[in-house]
């Protein structure tokens, strides 16, 4: 493009500091319409502070750079080639999530206990990322799972070390198209892990694979109740509703949470696409709303802002055919659209930045009836 775009910093040293420890615990889903219309969700957790969630408009034509390396020298820079849509955190250039205009969305979730990365190798800073700059690095240039899967595997990610938080971030990704291709992206033990069959749905803590394998544990799920047994002449049937999830776990561990995630998106109503799909895995994610947890102090050493109504920051659903972006934030439930085609992308100079949260808005609609009506 001829206008001229601004450089977007990968620093994101406070964000980090604070995550260390923290009461995080994201879940992502995935479901596909009739239509093959592809809606990826997500909530977004985080208890310790406000993570001032926005959504930002980076036009194509924009010079992306990695944050330094552990050596100081710069890292790996790119120009955006496609319009992301997404939402960025605590005033950086960070993507939590998001989609471009070719349909392609990331979504960074937490791995803490399990992600290393591997050396550094200074003579390869120029190809290097930090951890948290693949969701950009991805949006910014890539169309096709397929081609953000070779851009991953020939780029290298570094153990930035961020001073405050005292080691690298421990995340991973779920990479997906409008096709419904999917992959999970991991690095354990300083090794790249690639995911090529995933299941459609990711938490945190422990890696990918351990989750897949848990799963085998839960195949007797259904949606539909068990048939009596007879025992001795005795008829013994289900006792009510919801005998085929007998032994679902209920907590919010992340294994627990990736099962019912798998359980619900495997039993979920057949859905038309588009909006009526987005519909459905709102409800879905509506049973990940975490209430308001405990926190260390020392968790929050700037003293940010302390949530109100939870856990969950945000709840995001991007509809990859239609490019629109649905979402829901913890102080109203209303829930809020953007269509990404109808943003002037062209119009933008600079990244544009938007509140998700909008005071202005009712909590909710006063339907009183009135007199005389």
């Amino acid at each position: 493009m001829s206008i001229s775009k601004r450089v977007c910093s990968g620093a994101v040293a406070a964000l980090l500091a604070a995550q260390a420890g923290s009461a995080e615990a994201c879940t992502f889903i995935t479901l596909k319409g009739k239509d093959d219309s592809v809606i990826v969700s997500r909530t977004m957790e985080w208890g310790t502070f406000d993570l001032s969630p926005v959504m930002s408009y980076v036009p194509a034509g924009t010079a992306f750079s990695a944050m330094p390396m552990p050596d100081g020298k710069a890292g790996a820079q790119w120009v955006s080639k496609y319009d992301v849509m997404g939402v960025t955190l605590l005033g950086q250039m960070l993507f939590g999530d998001g989609v471009n205009t070719a349909g392609l969305n990331v979504s960074l979730l937490y791995l803490p206990g399990f992600a290393k990365y591997g050396d550094y190798d200074p003579a390869q800073a120029s190809n290097s990322l930090a951890p948290v700059d693949i969701g950009g690095y991805i949006l910014a240039q890539f169309a096709t799972v397929a081609e953000a899967k070779a851009a991953i595997e020939a780029v290298r990610v570094a153990p930035v070390v961020t001073p405050e938080l005292g080691g690298p971030a421990p995340v991973h990704f779920a990479i997906t198209d409008k096709t419904g291709d999917q992959i999970v992206v991991e690095y354990v033990d300083g090794e790249l892990k690639l995911y090529d069959k995933t299941l459609g749905v990711m938490t945190n803590s422990p890696p990918y694979d351990w989750h897949m394998n848990n799963a085998r544990n839960y195949i007797n799920m259904r949606s539909v109740a068990w048939p009596p047994i007879e025992v001795n002449g005795i008829n013994l049937g289900p006792i009510g509703y919801g005998s085929g999830l007998i032994g679902l776990p209920g907590d919010f561990t992340p294994p627990s949470r990736l099962i019912r995630a798998l359980t619900w998106t495997q039993t979920a109503r057949p859905t038309d696409g588009g909006e009526d799909t987005v519909h459905e895995a709102l409800r879905i994610l509506a049973n990940f709303q975490l209430p308001m947890e405990a926190v260390d102090k020392k968790l929050n050493p700037a003293e940010l802002e302390v949530l109100k109504y939870g856990g969950t920051q945000y709840t995001v659903s991007y509809d990859l055919e239609n490019l629109k972006v649905y979402y829901q934030t913890s102080e109203n439930p209303n829930i809020k659209s953007v269509e990404m085609k109808a943003v002037d992308f062209d119009g933008l100079t600079t990244p544009l930045t938007q509140p998700m949260r909008n005071a202005s808005l009712p909590f909710s609609l006063d339907v009183t009836p009135k007199s005389g009506s």
